[in-house]
């Protein structure tokens, strides 16, 4: 799991720690890795303007470039039920300062979109959504990425 927070942070800790190799070794071998929201921009291949400028080093897991804080600041969140590729019924989400792909390769497996911007998606072992599902209660979302294991 890559959770939410401030992708920043986490990218710089991972760089610090030595980690980006080691995830991306594990990637490699097949390991499952889930990213959620600040996850869902750590795991992109290519990053906006604003991740440019922040010169955050993403582990490019998904072929997607990532737009950060896509449906606003912080008082901007929301909560809205989606629905998703693999699910039957809608999934109650929970934006907050949330990011978006605004381009994907074609061996990504969109998921789920909020008009033209990706918020779940995956390729290969690597899930990734822009909202938090730690704070809805329901685990779909979790039974579907334990079906990768």
């Amino acid at each position: 799991m890559i959770p939410g927070g401030e992708s920043t942070t986490i990218s710089r800790l991972i760089t610090q720690k030595g980690l980006k190799e080691p995830i991306l070794k594990k990637a490699k071998q097949g390991t499952p890795i889930f990213g959620t929201c600040a996850g869902m921009v750590l795991l992109a291949s290519s990053g906006s303007e604003e991740v440019e400028k922040a010169n955050q080093s993403l582990l490019g897991l998904i072929d997607a470039k990532v737009n950060r804080n896509a449906f606003g600041r912080q008082r901007n969140s929301f909560h809205i039920n989606i629905p998703l590729k693999f699910l039957d019924k809608p999934y109650k989400t929970v934006f907050i300062r949330a990011p978006a792909y605004t381009e994907v390769g074609e061996k990504v497996d969109i998921l789920g979109k909020i008009s033209d911007k990706v918020i779940a998606a995956r390729q290969k072992n690597i899930l990734v959504t822009a909202f938090h599902p730690e704070l809805v209660d329901d685990n779909r979302i979790y039974n579907y990425f334990l079906e990768f294991i």
